[in-house]
């Protein structure tokens, strides 16, 4: 055998002895200690707030400018990362062609297992190289066991070339957590069914992106007083959210609402200024010169 056939286990997939008769249990005991272990790992989270908010202030500077956030993963743990990006653009406007969504396997790994694509350190590489990450841009990393070969080679490939690299593992010790530059540890331990990480380690791995990603938006001026107003009105259902943030901001009647966001192009930052008097080219510009950042753009308004 291999010497890393020998190695330890991942904590990851430890065999807890709590949980040895699970399957001879009612299941209504099941279902409340599997509960019990969610809370958990939404628990487990709260020691890595400070590296979740010191890998915030790094990314800031690149993704404030031209960067590109990129999510590296296999299995679970790149599933879980596809899904927080997807959601980026709808969500908050984030530019599709400044997100990367890298998966051992490829796409066709979104929906199905592929075997052995985590062990490829090759395609790492290549996917690394055909998508010229580089020193815009931040790359991060999610691995349960912290040592995924695909994960890992595309964090340390990444950092070679000078992108910004951030590990999010749940297991300590791992290559992931020492080849990236902002380290996230969530210790959630072995899981009620032996390796399971699509359950504590999942759930704690999507508590962090949700955390990362939110935080990076306020950061970077796409929210304002709690509202998504980088968000833009592209169906009905948007258009109705957006009048509703519309009146919440300046309290106007709905009919003035509808005009100037038809003037804006559905986008609620630019309207807010419109009905300040702006014409659409000048809150852009406005909004350009302060950084997207609308409380800064109404001061520059004297507002």
């Amino acid at each position: 055998m291999k010497g890393s056939d020998h190695a330890p286990p991942a904590a990851t997939e430890g065999i807890s002895p709590r949980f040895r008769d699970l399957d001879r249990w009612p299941p209504g005991e099941v279902l409340q200690t599997l509960w019990e272990s969610q809370l958990a790992a939404v628990a487990a989270v709260h020691a890595a707030l400070p590296a979740i908010a010191a890998a915030v202030d790094a990314a800031l500077p690149r993704l404030a400018g031209d960067g590109r956030l990129v999510y590296a993963g296999a299995g679970t743990s790149g599933r879980i990362g596809v899904q927080d990006g997807a959601e980026l653009p709808p969500t908050f406007d984030w530019p599709a062609d400044r997100l990367v969504l890298l998966m051992a396997g490829g796409a066709a790994a979104f929906t199905r297992s592929i075997e052995n694509a985590e062990d490829d350190r090759a395609a790492a590489e290549s996917d690394v190289a055909a998508h010229a990450i580089g020193p815009d841009d931040v790359v991060i990393g999610i691995a349960a066991s912290g040592s995924t070969p695909y994960t890992t080679t595309v964090v340390a490939q990444s950092a070679r070339r000078g992108a910004l690299t951030i590990g999010i593992a749940n297991s300590p010790g791992g290559a992931l957590l020492s080849a990236a530059a902002h380290p996230v540890l969530i210790e959630t331990g072995a899981e009620a069914i032996a390796g399971s990480t699509r359950m504590k380690a999942g759930t704690a791995q999507k508590v962090v992106l949700n955390l990362f990603s939110s935080l990076l938006m306020v950061r970077l001026g796409r929210i304002h007083r709690g509202l998504m107003v980088d968000m833009n009105a592209r169906n009905a259902k948007l258009r109705g959210r957006a009048l509703r943030m519309l009146r919440e901001l300046t309290g106007q009647d709905d009919d003035t609402l509808r005009v100037a966001l038809d003037a804006a192009d559905g986008r609620v930052k630019t309207a807010v200024l419109v009905l300040h008097g702006l014409d659409r080219a000048a809150a852009e510009s406005l909004l350009a010169r302060h950084g997207g950042h609308l409380h800064a753009a109404l001061a520059g308004l004297g507002k």
